[in-house]
C-alpha cells in the first residue's frame, strides 16, 4: 500500500475517560481459506459484544478490510506464515484492524485493471480507508514479516462520505 500515515492524536480528556468498549484484541488463525469468514466473523462479534457505537456502514467497510486483508496473508504468505493474527484496537475515535504474517514481502495496492479478476483487494483496502476519512499502511515486524492494517474514525468527519457495503 502506498498510502502512509498515523492515527490522529487523542486529546487529553478523551484518553482520560475511557470508553467501556475500548482496548485491544488479537487472535490467530491458520493461513487457510476458510479462516478468512471466520476472521470477518469475529471482528463482527467483537463490536457487537462491546457494544462499540460504529455506524452500520463503517462496520460493513471494516469487515470487507478484514476479509481483504486475511484473504492476502492466506494466498501470499502461507508458505511463509502458517498462522495470521489480526489485531482490533478500539479507541475513543478509532478503530484500527491489523494483519500480520512472517512474509517479508511487502504488498502494493495495484491500479484498477478491469481485464483482471482478482489482485485488486488492496486498492479496495485503500478506497474504503480514504472514504471513510480513515488512514493505512503496511508496517516490518521485528522478525521480518508485516503488518498491514488500516485505521477508520468511529464518527464520520465532516465533507467525508461513508465506506461501501460490503456485497
Amino acid at each position: 500500500m502506498e498510502i502512509r500515515g498515523s492515527l490522529p492524536p487523542e486529546p487529553a480528556a478523551l484518553v482520560a475517560r475511557q470508553q467501556s468498549y475500548e482496548g485491544v484484541w488479537r487472535f490467530t488463525a491458520p493461513a487457510v481459506d476458510a479462516s478468512v469468514p471466520q476472521a470477518r466473523h469475529a471482528v463482527r462479534d467483537l463490536l457487537r459484544r462491546q457494544g462499540v457505537p460504529a455506524h452500520e456502514d463503517l462496520v460493513q467497510g471494516l469487515l470487507l478490510i478484514v476479509s481483504e486483508l486475511v484473504t492476502n496473508a492466506v494466498r501470499h504468505a502461507a508458505l511463509l506464515s502458517p498462522q495470521v493474527a489480526v489485531e482490533v484496537a478500539i479507541g475513543a475515535e478509532w478503530i484500527r484492524v491489523s494483519v500480520e504474517d512472517n512474509h517479508p514481502y511487502r504488498p502494493k495496492a495495484l491500479e484498477a485493471d478491469y481485464a483482471q479478476t482478482g489482485g485488486r483487494g488492496l486498492l479496495l483496502v485503500r478506497e474504503i480507508t480514504e472514504e471513510a476519512g480513515g488512514v493505512c499502511d503496511v508496517e516490518q515486524t521485528a522478525n521480518g514479516g508485516k503488518i498491514v492494517w488500516s485505521a477508520l474514525p468511529l464518527a464520520p468527519l465532516p465533507g467525508i462520505t461513508s465506506p461501501r457495503r460490503a456485497p
